[in-house]
């Protein structure tokens, strides 16, 4: 009777462990294997989501423009090449001496290799000695004379910078102003100075560097460096006055001489395109002002063939040796 009594006892308890609902069941862990490019369910839903669909479309499912990872790298690209070109200049600053030809090819008058030739000949003066030595070392406080005239070693920069409105056009202001010049604080290790102005309230290319032939080259009004403007007036302009515009309009220097006027493509018609070479002040505002209307705003797209694409308003970048090129043979 005690036999059966306890195993009556360890049948009920044995019955009291088993569970009683399927939901404290073992797990099964066959679960169907994944086949590539096939279709799975989502949490909370019938939707299926085909993995392959985010590499065909990539961010077009957000609303976003595609490859713009890339463009981001692209731009990463941009800026370390002109973190590059700042540190060479900078490394070539530090140096305490400098070997006599790269001097004078820094100062651009000539190439090394022709510097050399004017060593020779013995047409250099380092402290009011003749030096023939090639590779002769100097230092940046010595005076360096050719041809009777002394030079400086900086190498030539040329630094483009898309202007925002808001910062004059100088090296400083007595009425503590911005200036372009705090934009491009970083951009050489020399003194840049601003190639001809664009007034306070007018955006776009203005060109910065220590060349002072070049800038005397690029602003004054014989070598007719041309300058295309985007202009928005305060309400829209008639064919006649553009052909007014066009013709010349007289203002105190005499007659404003334009290169070429017209609307833009897909745009108002008080949104116009200017091109003059002429470097009076403020002149293509007082254009428009002769003939009744007012400049809303003035944008500088183009100087002496230099153009902002890919520079972001108020950035700068350092021109390329095909740039500085093309702008000597102008």
């Amino acid at each position: 009777m005690s036999r059966e009594r306890n195993s009556g006892k360890s049948n009920n308890r044995n019955s009291e462990r088993r569970p009683s609902s399927p939901k404290s069941s073992k797990p099964s862990f066959d679960k169907p294997k994944r086949t590539r490019g096939t279709d799975t369910p989502k949490r909370g839903g019938e939707k299926t989501f085909d993995t392959r669909e985010k590499y065909v479309k990539g961010d077009l499912k957000l609303s976003k423009k595609p490859f713009k990872k890339f463009e981001k790298d692209e731009d990463k690209a941009k800026s370390f090449v002109q973190k590059r070109r700042l540190e060479k200049l900078t490394k070539s600053e530090n140096k305490e001496t400098i070997r006599l030809n790269k001097y004078i090819a820094n100062s651009g008058i000539c190439s090394r290799r022709e510097a050399d030739e004017l060593i020779a000949q013995g047409l250099v003066e380092v402290n009011g000695k003749v030096i023939t030595e090639l590779g002769y070392q100097v230092q940046k406080t010595d005076r360096v004379v050719f041809d009777g005239q002394g030079i400086t070693p900086e190498k030539p920069v040329y630094v483009l910078l898309n202007k925002p409105k808001g910062y004059i056009s100088t090296t400083k202001d007595e009425k503590m102003r911005k200036t372009v010049m705090d934009l491009v604080a970083n951009a050489s290790p020399y003194r840049l100075f601003p190639v001809g102005r664009l007034d306070r309230s007018t955006t776009g290319v203005i060109l910065l560097t220590n060349d002072g032939h070049m800038t005397k080259k690029l602003t004054h009004p014989s070598f007719n460096m041309k300058k295309i403007y985007h202009v928005t007036l305060d309400r829209k302009i008639s064919k006649e006055d553009m052909q007014a515009i066009a013709d010349g309009i007289r203002l105190e220097e005499g007659v404003a001489e334009v290169d070429a006027i017209s609307y833009i493509d897909g745009k108002p018609k008080n949104e116009v395109g200017i091109e003059i070479h002429i470097g009076w002040n403020r002149v293509v505002r007082r254009i428009f002002q002769k003939m009744g209307y007012e400049v809303e705003a003035l944008d500088r797209v183009m100087f002496a063939g230099l153009t902002k694409k890919n520079v972001k308003r108020g950035y700068w970048r350092i021109l390329t040796d095909l740039e500085v090129n093309n702008l000597k043979m102008l």
